[in-house]
C-alpha cells in the first residue's frame, strides 16, 4: 500500500487512477493538483482526491507515488515543478500516449533521479474528458505498456507492474521507440484519419446533409473524432515523425485501392478488401484470446 498519491492532473485519466487505487485499497491519501483550481475542487468534492494542493510541488510533498496525468506537452514543465521533492523512494509514472518525448524531458530535468520514473501508457480512455467522467473501472481489463529505460530502477519498475496488475490491467513492456512506432500505427493514425474525415465532409457544401444520412457504421468509425482537441493536438505533434511515416503507408494503401476502383477492376478490389477483412478477423480473435 502507498501512503500518498500525488496526483498532478485531476481529469479523466488521473481521476480514474485515484478512484481505482482507492477502490483497491492501495493508497491511504490522495493529494491532487490541477492547473484549473475549479477542477481540483471538483475532484475533492467527488472524493477523487482527499486534499487540494495549491501547486504541483506541494502535491508531491510526502508522496511515495506520483502520477503525471497532464498533456504530453506539459510534461517537462511538470517535472521542473516537482523535481526538488523527488526522492530515491518515489515512484513516478505518467499516462502519456507517446513516450520518447516524455522520457527525453525526464532525462533533462530529473537527471540523476530519472531512475524513479517509469513511463506508462494505459490503453484506455473516453471521448469525454474531465474529472466528471472519472471511473474506478476505467483501467480494469486494459493493457498498460511500460517503457523503462536503461536507468530505470528495478525496484520502481516492479512497483509499477504491481500497481497496474492490482488494478486489473494486463501489463507489457516495450522500448520507447517500439511503443511510439506501434501506437502511431494503431492509435494516432486512426485518430488523424477520423479527424480528417469529419473535416472533409463538413467542408463540402452538402456536408450537413450527408451527415444526417449517416448510420451506425459511420458512427462507430468516427467515434474517436470526438476526442479532446488539446490532448490530441499534443499527441500528434509529439509523435509526428512516426505518425507521418504511418500516414505515408496509409496513403499508399489508399492509392492502391483507388487505382483498382478507377480501373473498374473488381477482382483486384475484392482481393484488397478480402485481405483487410481477414486481417481484421485474425486481429479480433487474437485480441479475444489475449485478454480473455
Amino acid at each position: 500500500m502507498f501512503e500518498q498519491l500525488g496526483l498532478i492532473g485531476c481529469g479523466l485519466m488521473g481521476g480514474s487512477f485515484a478512484l481505482a487505487l482507492k477502490k483497491a485499497g492501495l493508497v491511504k491519501r490522495v493529494v491532487g493538483y490541477s492547473k484549473s483550481p475549479s477542477t481540483t475542487e471538483r475532484a475533492r468534492q467527488m472524493g477523487v482526491i482527499d486534499v487540494e494542493a495549491p501547486s504541483a510541488l506541494l502535491a508531491v510533498s510526502g508522496a511515495d507515488l506520483v502520477l503525471l496525468a497532464v498533456p504530453v506537452a506539459a510534461t517537462e514543465a511538470t517535472f521542473k515543478a516537482i523535481r526538488h521533492l523527488v526522492t530515491p523512494n518515489t515512484l513516478i509514472m505518467d499516462v502519456g500516449s507517446t513516450k520518447r518525448e516524455v522520457i527525453d524531458s525526464a532525462r533533462r530535468v530529473l537527471r540523476d533521479q530519472v531512475g524513479v520514473f517509469v513511463p506508462a501508457h494505459p490503453i484506455t480512455g473516453k471521448e469525454l474528458a474531465g474529472v466528471e467522467h472519472a471511473d474506478a473501472e476505467l483501467y480494469r481489463g486494459r493493457q498498460v505498456i511500460l517503457t523503462p529505460i536503461e536507468r530505470t530502477l528495478t525496484a520502481q519498475l516492479e512497483k509499477a507492474q504491481q500497481v497496474w496488475t492490482a488494478l486489473g490491467c494486463h501489463v507489457r513492456q516495450m522500448s520507447p521507440e517500439a511503443h511510439d512506432a506501434a501506437y502511431a500505427a494503431v492509435s494516432h493514425l486512426p485518430h488523424l484519419i477520423a479527424f480528417a474525415l469529419m473535416n472533409s465532409i463538413k467542408g463540402q457544401a452538402d456536408g450537413d446533409t450527408y451527415l444526417s444520412l449517416a448510420g451506425p457504421g459511420f458512427r462507430d468509425f468516427t467515434r474517436i473524432a470526438a476526442s479532446d482537441p488539446s490532448i490530441w493536438r499534443d499527441i500528434l505533434i509529439s509523435n509526428r515523425e512516426e505518425l507521418i511515416a504511418q500516414s505515408r503507408h496509409f496513403q499508399r494503401a489508399l492509392h492502391t485501392m483507388e487505382t483498382a476502383i478507377a480501373a473498374g477492376n473488381p477482382d483486384a478490389l475484392e482481393a484488397l478488401i478480402d485481405a483487410a477483412s481477414s486481417s481484421r478477423s485474425h486481429w479480433r480473435m487474437t485480441a479475444i484470446k489475449s485478454h480473455g
